[in-house]
């Protein structure tokens, strides 16, 4: 028999509507998968008391023929969303303790719709890495481990997520992308990931990174799950002045598996040399998955992509250090003494916050210093200008583009951390769609020499989510991977 957490989402909402089973007896399941996989450190705060709450008014609502679209269905939250009277801690020491006394727009949108949940997954510090080695709660480990039999990252920031739809300790969770974290995660875990378009999800209540690049999105096992998921999370919200007032269209419908006669365009920018050739191998599958569907393939140019990295990384800390100002030991979390007020803020952000998020702090001030403002961060914004230009372009010509989503697959912990630069190139195929703000996917679509998961990434015109899950779901077909790790966690519980 199937187990009930082998279930996707579109299985569990099929056997909820036929009475097979109970939101409640679907949540214990997961609650019991949660408890095994303890090791993997994916969980920052467990919320066993309320799930079973909200499973129970989900199978009241379903009796009285009032259930909504994710009526019933276990998901983890990334702990960078605030939710009502609930720890929330962006994975950092400065918030120790601090419960909002707010939900965000996204999180009330899921629970509107009858999802129930599990508790807060881990992430990097302030979604500030591409490991999940950054969290004050420590590293979290990704399910997979390689054909040598050891461990490997989850990716970032939103690896507790990955790692717990991935360990199916829940049905999907959410994520936050400023770079690449729900992506590249996605593509470390097997997992299908999608950031929207910059303005489909409310950012009202996420704790902000870089107010011009964070937007919330869905993890889940496939592409008709983040379908299902991303439906409800994203919406107008009159709280976030950058949300856009269009219609939510029913993502599961566009999932026709017909792209005959789009264009698919390829560019060539992002072959870069010295990759490795798992990555281009699967890259080349892709693309003749695409011809095999019927899809036409051009060959398009993105020429400022080569300066979307050093750009992202003037941007983002520029918007991170005026964000994380706020946190100075008066109105969250820590508070460490001193002898006068400045020494207690040096003290409480010397203590509370970790050295990346110290490091992108201090690169953020200096590039907005007096003196350097226009040689760094005006320039970067205009490059960035560029950079949507190029995509503009490109989308004058194709449908949707693909290119792989990360330049390699899960790697070691400890194996980048003492090198930011190498870090950071982790970010290198997801940094330029997200400084243009269009929509991005990673679908699971091989494996490499090995045997960790290896994704693909679709990119698409603004508010065409719908394009871009409709191409991710022929590639998740054609690759029909279905495999998931041995839970090698559960012989450690």
């Amino acid at each position: 028999m199937t187990s009930l957490t082998d279930l996707t989402i579109a299985g569990a909402l099929a056997g909820l509507a036929k009475g097979e089973f109970t939101s409640r007896e679907l949540t214990q399941a997961y609650l019991a998968e949660v408890e095994n996989g303890r090791a993997l450190n994916a969980f920052t705060t467990e919320t066993p008391d309320k799930a079973l709450e909200m499973a129970d008014a989900a199978d009241t609502a379903r009796r009285a023929g009032d259930a909504g679209p994710l009526g019933g269905i276990p998901v983890a939250i990334k702990d960078l969303f605030c939710t009502k009277d609930i720890l929330t801690t962006a994975s950092s020491h400065i918030l120790d303790g601090f419960k909002p006394p707010y939900e965000s727009s996204v999180t009330a949108n899921l629970w509107r719709d009858g999802a129930v949940m599990l508790g807060k997954v881990s992430l990097d510090e302030f979604a500030m890495g591409s490991s999940n080695e950054t969290s004050f709660y420590g590293p979290v480990e990704n399910p997979w481990r390689a054909s040598d039999g050891k461990a490997r990252v989850p990716g970032g920031s939103s690896g507790g997520s990955a790692a717990a739809v991935a360990a199916h300790m829940a049905a999907a969770a959410t994520g936050t992308d400023t770079g690449g974290s729900i992506r590249q995660p996605a593509s470390f875990c097997g997992l299908a990931g999608i950031k929207p378009t910059y303005g489909r999800c409310s950012r009202w209540g996420i704790i902000a990174f870089a107010s011009s690049l964070d937007q919330a999105g869905p993890l889940a096992r496939t592409v008709e799950d983040a379908a299902i998921m991303l439906r409800s999370m994203a919406g107008h919200d009159p709280k976030d002045s950058t949300s856009i007032n269009l219609p939510v269209p029913d993502y599961a419908k566009a999932l026709t598996g017909d792209i005959r006669g789009m264009k698919i365009g390829i560019p060539r920018e992002y072959r870069l040399d010295g990759a490795p050739q798992d990555i281009l191998d699967l890259w080349d599958r892709g693309i003749q998955w695409m011809k095999d569907a019927g899809a036409q393939i051009v060959d398009i140019s993105l020429p400022h992509t080569k300066y979307a990295l050093a750009t992202y990384y003037v941007v983002a800390p520029a918007e991170a250090s005026s964000n994380l100002a706020r946190y100075d030991g008066v109105r969250y979390g820590l508070r460490e003494t001193g002898n006068s007020l400045s020494e207690m803020y040096e003290n409480t952000r010397g203590a509370g916050f970790g050295h990346e998020v110290q490091r992108r702090i201090l690169i953020g001030t200096y590039v907005l210093s007096a003196g350097y403002y226009d040689a760094y961060y005006l320039k970067a914004q205009k490059v960035r200008t560029l950079i949507a230009q190029d995509f503009e372009q490109a989308f004058g010509q194709v449908d949707a583009i693909l290119t792989p989503t990360a330049p390699c697959s899960a790697f070691s912990p400890g194996e980048k951390s003492a090198d930011p630069i190498s870090m950071y190139l982790n970010d290198v195929f997801t940094v330029p769609a997200s400084l243009a703000g269009i929509p991005g996917m990673s679908v699971p679509a091989g494996m490499c020499s090995a045997g960790m998961p290896l994704g693909l990434q679709v990119l698409g015109r603004p508010f065409e989510e719908e394009t871009v899950l409709k191409v991710g779901h022929v590639i998740e077909q054609a690759a029909g991977l279905g495999a998931r790790p041995k839970a090698w966690w559960k012989e450690a519980a």
